[in-house]
This record gives structure tokens, sequence and C-alpha cells, in this order.
């Protein structure tokens, strides 16, 4: 290390200077003596890091400050509501589906104390967390039983622990995918202890390729649905039909991880068509997984539903205990699946809500904030999509606020725009295309519209 950086070290404040100084001691009416001395610490060891890189060091009053933003940054809840204006209903990054007011309601009952999660209020005895809901899966799917866990992921994983550990899957090879964020269907098999049998083609599999892959150490088929991408052109598939009809000639069980998960025809609403849960379900599957907070439009869950004494295996699995729902999840996917019990889902579940808007109240939206946004606004046509790895290439038409925006020397200026609407109380995050930013009323609840005028006319000024 140079004399030079060793001096540049030497000058640092030190930790007392900067907790004793009154801009920092303030935050002991709400902080300990000994997390202000931690918070410190760490500031002053990205310094010597920055330091040591060849940057400039701060001023004393810069690490102060900026001491100042971290400790504020603990008093601000890590979530925060926003505005989806971007037109992905299902959005990853967002959230995915947003609730109904009635699984809102149900949520906060079950925190607000104590509940019946694992006990029977008629005998006075323990009882099952699963008994609360497996009988509206059932009803919903035609299954024999049902369960829910924390996630999808973790539905697959105790299926395959459960089914076939030290055991062998087969899988088309065109379904042995990545679903997202390093969620690889080999992987989970592997986690699962089951061994992945590859059968066919990345773009044809036929039911002769899974016939001729059994032997005496298959203990399952599985179908994988590609939820975030599509092969088009020279493909061929295996419906669940045939391969649950090759399943009961063999004598194995067919596994069906179905992704999103859904159970109204997407058809009805121009979407590509989806495969239902109640469909697989009828066609024979041992288990099918699906994930409760995307296209069935409540909280994270995974659910399965099939055979009883498959289903039976997975609740007596160790691995059950890990990937259990909590009492708060369970109480709004509850809520969520009775929507659907009673024929309200469209009006109910807001990811149906949104996919089902008409154009004409789409459009009488995106006139009222274009009018807000100002003279550079203008209401185009575009696409929506259901996003969250749901229906690939599938869209829905809708209507666009189209901010254009010209280039100002190499700046886009709607990348300027998007970062003051994302600064909004509470942010609006839009999106960009061919430098015009864009801005779809879909996704978007009505009660929110007033908030995105707001932000938009706050704008008006600032487009040339």
């Amino acid at each position: 290390m140079g004399v030079e950086m060793t001096a540049e070290f030497r000058n640092l404040p030190s930790v007392d200077r900067i907790v004793t100084d009154e801009r920092i001691r303030s935050f002991e009416k709400t902080y300990s003596h000994e997390l202000l001395v931690n918070v410190t610490r760490q500031r002053l060891d990205r310094e010597r890091s920055s330091i040591l890189l060849g940057r400039q060091p701060r001023t004393f009053d810069d690490i102060v400050a900026s001491v100042q933003t971290m400790l504020l940054g603990l008093e601000r809840p890590g979530l925060r509501p926003l505005i989806n204006a971007t037109g992905v209903v299902l959005h990853t990054n967002l959230g995915r589906a947003p609730l109904s007011r009635e699984a809102m309601d149900a949520m906060e009952e079950a925190s607000r104390g104590y509940s019946n999660v694992e006990f029977e209020v008629e005998s006075g005895k323990r009882g099952s967390r699963q008994s609360l809901i497996e009988p509206i899966i059932c009803q919903l799917t035609g299954a024999e039983a049902a369960m829910v866990v924390n996630n999808n992921a973790a539905a697959v994983l105790l299926g395959l622990a459960a089914v076939a550990r030290r055991k062998e899957i087969v899988v088309s090879r065109g379904q042995a995918v990545e679903i997202g964020d390093s969620f690889r269907i080999p992987d989970v098999m592997r986690q699962s202890g089951a061994k992945l049998i590859e059968v066919g083609t990345t773009n044809c599999t036929y039911i002769s390729d899974y016939d001729h892959a059994i032997t005496d150490r298959t203990a399952g088929i599985m179908r994988v649905h590609s939820s975030n991408f599509q092969v088009v052109g020279f493909t061929h598939d295996v419906a669940i039909e045939e391969l649950t009809a090759l399943g009961e000639r063999r004598g194995i069980p067919v596994l069906d991880d179905l992704g999103s998960g859904c159970f109204l025809d997407t058809a009805a609403f121009g979407l590509s068509p989806e495969p239902t849960v109640q469909q697989s379900i009828l066609a024979g599957t041992a288990l099918a997984f699906f994930s409760g907070d995307k296209l069935v439009g409540g909280p994270q869950a995974g659910i399965i539903a099939g055979g009883k004494a498959y289903v039976d295996k997975l609740r007596k699995h160790p691995l059950a205990r890990a990937v259990r729902i909590d009492k708060i999840r369970l109480a709004g996917l509850s809520a969520t699946l009775i929507h659907y019990l009673k024929g309200e889902a469209l009006e109910k579940v807001p990811v149906w809500r949104m996919i089902s808007t008409p154009m004409a109240v789409l459009e009488k939206r995106a006139v009222a904030w274009a009018e807000a946004a100002g003279a550079r606004a203008e209401v185009i046509e575009g696409e929506s999509m259901v996003g969250g790895g749901s229906l690939p290439g599938s869209t829905l038409p809708t209507r666009l606020v189209r901010i254009g925006t010209p280039r100002r020397k190499g700046q886009n200026l709607a990348q300027s725009l998007a970062q003051k609407l994302r600064e909004n109380r509470p942010p609006i995050i839009a999106r960009i295309s061919d430098d015009a930013l864009l801005l779809d009323p879909r996704t978007v609840f009505p009660e929110e519209d007033l908030a995105v005028m707001h932000g938009l006319g706050k704008l008006s000024g600032e487009i040339p």
C-alpha cells in the first residue's frame, strides 16, 4: 500500500467523531448507540474499499450524509406500493397477481389474532391446515385429494421427492426447461433424488418415445408446461390424454407441471389456449402442480391436486413440513378460489378483471390520461401482455398513451420522464419503446387514475 493511500486512510474520520455528530446523534431517539456504531463502521469500510480502487476520498460531510441515508433507509419499509402502467398483467418484478378485496380481508383477519389453522373447533383436537382448503380445490378441479405448499417450485420438488426418489422420471427433451431465475427442471429433479430420462428432440416428441424409455426403474412420466417460451414451426407434442393412457397401460403415474395453472378458458378472451387444471385431472394425471399467484390470481402458493394415494405420499414426506404454506397466504388463497366456485372470478379476481376489460373502457381512460399529459401525448393502439411466465407470445389489444420525446445530444428524454414517474408518490411504472413513453390503463386500477393523471400533469411542463 502506497504512502499516499495510507495517509488517506489515516485522514478518515473516526467512528466516534461521526456518531457524536449532531446529525447522527439525532437518530438515538430511534436506534440504539450500538446500531449507529455498526452502520458507521459499515460506511467507513465502504470508503476504504473505494480508496483502494483509486477513487477520491469523500469529505466528512459527505460521509455523514451517507450514514444518514443508510439510517433513513432502515426506517422505510422495503416493499412500497406502486402503479403498474406497463401493460404486463402478471409482472414478476412488480409482485405478480394483485389480490381481490376478499382475499386481502381474509389475510388481514387471519393475521389479526389466533385462528383454527391446525385445530378442529368441533372436536377440540389437533387438525390439519390442508383440510381448510382441500375441499375447495377438489370441487374446482375434480381431484380426489389436494394440498398446498409455499410455491410451485416447492410443489414439484416435493412431488418428485415423494414419488421418484432414486428412480427415473421420463420427460420430453423439449420440456427440460428453465422457467426463470435459474429454476431448471433438470436441477430440481437432481435435488429431489429423481433421475431425468430425456426422450424425443427439442421440437418433436412422440408417444412411442415415452413408451420405449419405460423400464423397471421408471417411477413416472412428467409433462412440463413451457410457461415462458414457444417452439414454432415443425413441432409435435404428446397430449396429456395420450400420456395418461400410456401410464395406465404401463402401470406408472403421470405428473403434470402446469406452471401458471388456469381454471378459465383463455381462448374466450382472444388468448392462446392454456391447459386447464380441470382438463389435466379429467385426463387422469396422478398429480398436477400449479401456481397460486399467476393465472389463479391469488397469493404465492404451490397447489397440488390429484389421486388420494399420491397426495397422501406427499403429505407424509419430511419435505412437506419444510415447504408448508403459512396461515396468512392460506386464508388469501382460499378466498381467491372461492371466487371461482361462485362463478365471480371475472368480477372479483383482479387478473381476470384486467384481462376481460372492454376496449371502450380502456380507450376512455387512455384519452383522459393523454389530456392530462399535454400536447405531446396521444392515444394509440397497442398490446398488453399477460406475463409472469404465462401465455408466451399471446397478447391482448389495448389502448396506450404515447408520449413522444425527441433525443437531445444522445440523451433519451423518455428515460428521464420514466424516471420522474418512478419518483412520483406513489411511483408510476411505464415502459419505453422507440424513444417514446408508453402507459397502458389495462394494468392500472380505475381508482388509481387520478394519481396517474396527476403524475402525468407534473410531466407536461418538462416535455418540449
